[in-house]
């Protein structure tokens, strides 16, 4: 009877440690909020791929996102996307629209799309004058080379799977990355004022004149 008791009481201790561990301290219970919770305590600084698109020449994206001292929100979409990529662009339209109101404020959007063989520069810029996006608040790109593709989605841990119908499943959100190119905060794609409020406070104020 001891016996049994201390193996229960043992493998229950096993069990919570191992839940712990799994749920970095019962913070979180799902692979996506882990990742949230890694960029707050660890920022990931962007990998020097390579990208392209309208408006935007070929070029390492760790060096395009700190190009201009702006903070960038991203998002990773692909313009045969009928689902979340919809919601995920109607959002940023409506980011779109607070930025133009201060263009001052010193933030920016960031569409990469993970389909480079169909998304090319021509495509995007379709995508983009059907969203209405102006390219001094939001670009639209693509990672040409499928490895430097998966090393930056590996890097932001940007989950897609083909769905076996010649689209993607993939997870979506608002990536906010600061001047100096790194990943600090995820916000659910439904959270819009919450994502360009910390974009916008990541921003130096200006003294009063």
């Amino acid at each position: 009877m001891l016996r049994t008791t201390l193996l229960s009481l043992g493998l229950a201790l096993l069990s919570y440690l191992g839940a712990s561990w799994l749920t970095e301290g019962f913070q979180v219970w799902t692979a996506e909020g882990a990742r949230r919770l890694t960029v707050i305590d660890r920022p990931m600084a962007a990998p020097a791929v390579n990208i392209a698109g309208p408006d935007v020449t070929r070029r390492r994206l760790s060096d395009w996102l700190a190009s201009d001292g702006r903070v960038t929100i991203v998002d990773f979409i692909y313009t045969r996307c009928h689902s979340v990529c919809s919601a995920l662009g109607s959002g940023f339209q409506q980011l779109q629209q607070a930025i133009a109101a201060n263009p001052s404020e010193g933030v920016r959007l960031l569409s990469i799309s993970f389909d480079p063989a169909h998304d090319d520069a021509a495509r995007l810029r379709q995508y983009a004058s059907q969203l209405r996006a102006d390219p001094r608040q939001w670009r639209f790109v693509t990672v040409p080379d499928h490895a430097e593709l998966q090393r930056l989605l590996d890097a932001f841990q940007v989950v897609v799977i083909p769905d076996g119908l010649g689209g993607y499943e993939h997870n979506a959100a608002l990536l906010v990355v600061d001047q100096r190119g790194r990943l600090v905060r995820i916000f659910d794609y439904t959270e819009l004022d919450a994502a360009l409020a910390y974009a916008l406070a990541l921003v130096p104020r200006r003294a009063a004149g």
